[in-house]
Protein backbone atom coordinates (compact mmCIF):
# COMPACT_ATOMS: atom_id res chain seq x y z
CA UNK A 1 0.00 0.00 0.00
CA UNK A 2 1.21 3.73 -0.80
CA UNK A 3 2.20 5.80 2.29
CA UNK A 4 0.31 8.85 2.57
CA UNK A 5 1.37 11.98 4.50
CA UNK A 6 -1.33 13.77 6.70
CA UNK A 7 -1.38 16.88 4.35
CA UNK A 8 -2.67 14.65 1.53
CA UNK A 9 -5.48 14.19 3.90
CA UNK A 10 -5.80 17.21 6.05
CA UNK A 11 -9.38 17.54 7.29
CA UNK A 12 -9.96 13.85 7.87
CA UNK A 13 -6.54 14.00 10.23
CA UNK A 14 -7.20 17.23 11.94
CA UNK A 15 -10.84 15.76 12.90
CA UNK A 16 -8.76 12.44 13.98
CA UNK A 17 -6.93 14.42 16.18
CA UNK A 18 -6.67 17.80 17.29
CA UNK A 19 -10.33 18.83 16.30
CA UNK A 20 -11.96 15.89 17.25
CA UNK A 21 -14.04 17.42 19.60
CA UNK A 22 -15.87 19.23 16.73
CA UNK A 23 -15.79 15.69 14.50
CA UNK A 24 -19.61 14.46 13.69
CA UNK A 25 -20.23 11.54 11.58
CA UNK A 26 -18.83 7.58 11.56
CA UNK A 27 -15.77 5.18 11.43
CA UNK A 28 -14.64 6.54 8.20
CA UNK A 29 -16.27 9.60 7.51
CA UNK A 30 -16.33 13.06 9.40
CA UNK A 31 -17.57 16.45 9.11
CA UNK A 32 -17.24 19.69 11.16
CA UNK A 33 -20.27 21.41 12.63
CA UNK A 34 -21.87 23.45 9.81
CA UNK A 35 -21.51 26.75 12.75
CA UNK A 36 -18.12 26.08 12.49
CA UNK A 37 -16.56 24.63 9.14
CA UNK A 38 -18.17 23.23 5.67
CA UNK A 39 -15.92 20.75 5.87
CA UNK A 40 -15.63 16.94 4.98
CA UNK A 41 -12.82 14.45 5.35
CA UNK A 42 -12.78 10.73 5.04
CA UNK A 43 -10.73 7.89 5.31
CA UNK A 44 -9.30 7.32 1.77
CA UNK A 45 -8.75 3.23 2.46
CA UNK A 46 -13.54 3.56 2.37
CA UNK A 47 -14.59 4.93 -0.95
CA UNK A 48 -17.81 4.94 -0.31
CA UNK A 49 -18.25 6.35 2.88
CA UNK A 50 -20.60 9.37 1.47
CA UNK A 51 -24.26 7.39 3.02
CA UNK A 52 -22.26 7.11 6.64
CA UNK A 53 -22.86 10.90 7.02
CA UNK A 54 -26.35 11.34 5.60
CA UNK A 55 -27.48 11.28 8.68
CA UNK A 56 -25.22 14.69 9.42
CA UNK A 57 -26.13 16.47 6.33
CA UNK A 58 -28.98 18.77 5.58
CA UNK A 59 -30.62 18.33 2.29
CA UNK A 60 -29.40 20.82 0.12
CA UNK A 61 -26.08 21.52 1.97
CA UNK A 62 -22.79 22.04 0.33
CA UNK A 63 -19.92 21.27 2.20
CA UNK A 64 -15.74 20.86 1.09
CA UNK A 65 -13.76 17.85 0.47
CA UNK A 66 -10.31 18.48 -0.05
CA UNK A 67 -7.82 15.89 -1.82
CA UNK A 68 -9.14 12.80 -3.43
CA UNK A 69 -12.84 12.34 -4.02
CA UNK A 70 -15.47 9.36 -2.90
CA UNK A 71 -17.37 7.39 -5.05
CA UNK A 72 -20.94 9.33 -5.13
CA UNK A 73 -24.24 7.80 -5.00
CA UNK A 74 -26.77 9.30 -7.05
CA UNK A 75 -28.52 11.61 -4.52
CA UNK A 76 -25.07 13.54 -4.39
CA UNK A 77 -23.56 15.93 -6.73
CA UNK A 78 -20.30 18.00 -7.31
CA UNK A 79 -20.93 21.32 -7.71
CA UNK A 80 -16.93 23.00 -8.51
CA UNK A 81 -13.65 22.18 -8.17
CA UNK A 82 -11.08 24.65 -7.22
CA UNK A 83 -7.11 23.36 -7.59
CA UNK A 84 -5.04 24.89 -4.63
CA UNK A 85 -1.39 24.76 -3.81
CA UNK A 86 -0.39 23.37 -0.46
CA UNK A 87 2.46 25.29 1.12
CA UNK A 88 4.37 24.08 3.89
CA UNK A 89 7.17 26.30 5.93
CA UNK A 90 10.00 24.58 7.22
CA UNK A 91 12.17 27.45 7.73
CA UNK A 92 12.04 29.32 10.38
CA UNK A 93 9.77 32.82 10.34
CA UNK A 94 11.26 36.16 11.86
CA UNK A 95 8.97 38.91 12.98
CA UNK A 96 9.54 42.22 13.41
CA UNK A 97 7.35 44.02 15.53
CA UNK A 98 5.99 47.16 13.61
CA UNK A 99 5.20 50.68 15.14
CA UNK A 100 2.58 51.32 12.64
CA UNK A 101 0.44 48.71 13.13
CA UNK A 102 -0.75 46.58 16.36
CA UNK A 103 -1.62 42.79 15.72
CA UNK A 104 -4.49 42.31 18.77
CA UNK A 105 -6.35 38.87 19.63
CA UNK A 106 -9.58 38.10 17.86
CA UNK A 107 -11.54 35.93 20.48
CA UNK A 108 -15.18 34.50 19.49
CA UNK A 109 -16.62 37.48 21.12
CA UNK A 110 -15.17 39.04 17.61
CA UNK A 111 -17.14 36.62 15.61
CA UNK A 112 -19.75 38.26 14.29
CA UNK A 113 -17.80 41.23 13.23
CA UNK A 114 -15.16 38.51 11.86
CA UNK A 115 -17.59 36.89 9.83
CA UNK A 116 -18.88 40.50 8.46
CA UNK A 117 -15.38 41.12 7.39
CA UNK A 118 -13.95 38.14 5.63
CA UNK A 119 -17.37 37.33 3.68
CA UNK A 120 -17.32 40.52 2.08
CA UNK A 121 -13.56 39.68 0.61
CA UNK A 122 -13.52 36.03 0.95
CA UNK A 123 -17.31 34.87 1.39
CA UNK A 124 -18.04 30.62 1.54
CA UNK A 125 -15.71 29.64 4.00
CA UNK A 126 -15.90 31.63 7.34
CA UNK A 127 -18.50 30.85 9.64
CA UNK A 128 -19.70 32.35 13.43
CA UNK A 129 -17.76 29.25 15.25
CA UNK A 130 -14.58 28.80 12.66
CA UNK A 131 -12.73 31.05 15.34
CA UNK A 132 -13.10 28.37 17.90
CA UNK A 133 -10.91 26.55 15.39
CA UNK A 134 -7.58 28.25 16.33
CA UNK A 135 -5.79 31.48 17.48
CA UNK A 136 -7.30 34.36 15.07
CA UNK A 137 -5.77 37.63 14.98
CA UNK A 138 -6.17 41.08 13.67
CA UNK A 139 -4.76 44.69 12.71
CA UNK A 140 -7.11 47.88 13.46
CA UNK A 141 -7.45 51.09 12.66
CA UNK A 142 -9.94 53.79 14.98
CA UNK A 143 -11.12 49.95 16.35
CA UNK A 144 -11.48 49.00 12.32
CA UNK A 145 -11.12 45.88 11.48
CA UNK A 146 -8.85 46.32 8.30
CA UNK A 147 -6.99 42.66 8.30
CA UNK A 148 -6.89 39.26 9.74
CA UNK A 149 -5.71 35.86 9.63
CA UNK A 150 -5.38 32.87 12.01
CA UNK A 151 -5.06 29.03 11.94
CA UNK A 152 -7.40 26.67 10.84
CA UNK A 153 -6.68 22.93 10.24
CA UNK A 154 -4.50 21.42 12.53
CA UNK A 155 -3.11 17.87 13.27
CA UNK A 156 -0.17 17.00 15.17
CA UNK A 157 2.88 18.87 13.93
CA UNK A 158 1.28 20.84 11.46
CA UNK A 159 -1.17 24.15 11.88
CA UNK A 160 -2.99 25.48 8.97
CA UNK A 161 -2.62 29.40 8.66
CA UNK A 162 -6.24 30.79 6.73
CA UNK A 163 -8.30 33.84 6.91
CA UNK A 164 -5.65 35.65 5.36
CA UNK A 165 -7.90 39.12 4.18
CA UNK A 166 -7.06 42.32 4.35
CA UNK A 167 -9.63 45.21 3.68
CA UNK A 168 -9.34 46.46 -0.25
CA UNK A 169 -8.51 50.00 0.40
CA UNK A 170 -5.43 48.54 2.75
CA UNK A 171 -3.91 46.10 0.37
CA UNK A 172 -0.53 47.07 -0.56
CA UNK A 173 1.31 47.77 2.51
CA UNK A 174 2.35 44.71 3.66
CA UNK A 175 -0.35 43.59 6.23
CA UNK A 176 -0.64 40.32 5.28
CA UNK A 177 2.79 39.79 5.49
CA UNK A 178 2.76 40.95 8.93
CA UNK A 179 -0.01 39.11 10.07
CA UNK A 180 1.67 35.83 8.39
CA UNK A 181 4.96 36.33 9.97
CA UNK A 182 3.36 37.13 13.57
CA UNK A 183 1.07 33.66 12.95
CA UNK A 184 3.82 31.58 12.15
CA UNK A 185 6.31 32.68 14.43
CA UNK A 186 3.84 31.83 17.08
CA UNK A 187 3.17 28.23 15.24
CA UNK A 188 6.35 27.82 15.29
CA UNK A 189 7.16 28.84 18.82
CA UNK A 190 5.06 25.59 19.61
CA UNK A 191 7.14 23.07 17.64
CA UNK A 192 4.85 22.82 14.79
CA UNK A 193 4.96 23.65 11.24
CA UNK A 194 2.68 26.00 9.41
CA UNK A 195 1.37 25.26 5.77
CA UNK A 196 -1.82 26.85 4.02
CA UNK A 197 -3.64 26.42 0.74
CA UNK A 198 -3.58 29.31 -2.31
CA UNK A 199 -5.91 29.14 -5.33
CA UNK A 200 -3.00 28.00 -7.70
CA UNK A 201 -3.90 31.39 -10.27
CA UNK A 202 -3.15 33.30 -7.11
CA UNK A 203 -0.01 34.68 -8.76
CA UNK A 204 1.09 37.58 -6.12
CA UNK A 205 0.05 35.19 -2.96
CA UNK A 206 2.11 32.81 -4.33
CA UNK A 207 5.39 34.63 -4.84
CA UNK A 208 4.83 35.97 -1.46
CA UNK A 209 4.36 33.23 0.34
CA UNK A 210 8.46 31.96 -1.50
CA UNK A 211 9.24 35.04 -0.36
CA UNK A 212 8.40 34.04 3.19
CA UNK A 213 9.62 30.52 3.12
CA UNK A 214 6.61 28.47 2.29
CA UNK A 215 7.52 25.32 -0.50
CA UNK A 216 4.68 24.40 -2.81
CA UNK A 217 4.27 20.66 -1.60
CA UNK A 218 1.36 19.29 -3.83
CA UNK A 219 -1.72 20.49 -6.00
CA UNK A 220 -4.66 19.76 -3.79
CA UNK A 221 -8.33 20.07 -5.16
CA UNK A 222 -11.18 21.40 -3.07
CA UNK A 223 -14.17 19.70 -4.25
CA UNK A 224 -17.79 21.86 -3.42
CA UNK A 225 -20.08 18.56 -2.91
CA UNK A 226 -24.07 18.75 -2.03
CA UNK A 227 -26.32 16.40 -0.60
CA UNK A 228 -29.05 16.75 -3.53
CA UNK A 229 -31.94 14.75 -1.94
CA UNK A 230 -32.14 11.66 1.55
CA UNK A 231 -31.14 8.28 -0.21
CA UNK A 232 -33.47 5.57 0.33
CA UNK A 233 -32.30 4.38 2.95
CA UNK A 234 -32.49 7.47 4.53
CA UNK A 235 -36.34 8.06 4.48
CA UNK A 236 -38.68 7.73 6.81
CA UNK A 237 -40.73 5.11 7.69
CA UNK A 238 -44.04 4.74 5.76
CA UNK A 239 -46.89 4.02 8.05
CA UNK A 240 -49.22 1.23 6.96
Amino acid sequence: MKNTHALDNPIWHSLNSVHQKFALGGKTILRYPSSVLPFMGFDHADQSPLDKIENQMEVNEKVFVVGKLPSFPPNWTIFSEMVCNQMVCQKPVSFIRSEEYEITPLTPECADEMVAFINRIQPGYFKRDTPLLGNYYGIRINGQLIAMAGERLKMPGYSEVSAICTAPEYTGKGLAQYLISYICNEIQKRGESPFLHVVNTNERAIRLYEFMGFEKRADIPFWLIGLMSPSFSHLPATKE
